[in-house]
């Protein structure tokens, strides 16, 4: 169903998606129509297409109904004032979609290893309209292993995690707030989201949600050509 979503416009695209029963939430669609996803993408031809796209450096961004997926879950965790991270942020795009949901008294990290995306994203977000917010600091966007974290920014009461871990990192675990909750692609050749919850006294529970295929959340690979 979600592969039908496509549309000629941002507006249409989430118009299917919510016709398609992948945006529940008011808020949510809300969220996701005030960012465009042509400008956090390469081809912005391809800008309302559902599905992944190429973005450089052996990245992509996900597509769009894997995005309304993951925001969708953690709502539950997005309030406004909520601190939230994005791990293997990419172009951007959903720190903007979060930023929206949590507001300029919330905290929307994105972290990725590569530099030259953390620039793409920076770049990205002040042609979305969302310069401000990164000089205030409501949207902050570091080069780091999202596999570690960001725990100076911590706990999150909400994480997203864009590409598939191996296995379950703990370091993110420990990073999420109490309560929290984290959405996940953990396997290699066999991947799955997994919803992760922190309740109010520490306990943990992991809950598999549906079978995925993401890029791994690797380190850089060395390379001297271009992406």
């Amino acid at each position: 169903m979600a592969w039908t979503c496509s549309g000629a416009t941002s507006a249409q695209l989430i118009g299917n998606m919510q016709k398609a029963g992948l945006i529940h939430s008011d808020i949510v669609a809300t969220a996701m129509k005030k960012v465009d996803r042509a400008n956090y993408v390469l081809r912005k031809s391809r800008a309302y297409e559902d599905s992944p796209q190429p973005i450089g450096h052996d990245a992509t961004i996900s597509a769009p109904h894997m995005h309304a997926h993951a925001t969708e879950n953690l709502l539950p965790f997005l309030k406004p004032g909520s601190k939230v991270l994005d791990v293997g942020s990419g172009s951007g795009y959903l720190c903007a979609v979060l930023h929206h949901i949590v507001g300029p008294q919330g905290k929307v990290v994105g972290i990725d290893h590569i530099p030259e995306l953390v620039e793409f994203s920076v770049e990205n977000l002040k042609k979305d309209g969302l310069g401000e917010q990164l000089e205030s600091g409501s949207i902050e966007m570091v080069m780091g292993d999202g596999r570690q974290g960001y725990a100076q920014g911590g706990p999150y009461d909400a994480i997203h995690v864009g590409a598939a871990a191996p296995h379950m990192p703990q370091a993110l675990v420990d990073q999420l707030a109490q309560p929290g909750r984290m959405f996940i692609p953990v396997g290699t050749y066999s991947q799955a989201v997994y919803q992760v919850d922190k309740d109010e006294d520490g306990n943990v529970t992991e809950q598999e949600l549906f079978g995925v295929m993401y890029v791994p959340l690797t380190d850089r690979k060395p390379s001297s050509s271009p992406p």
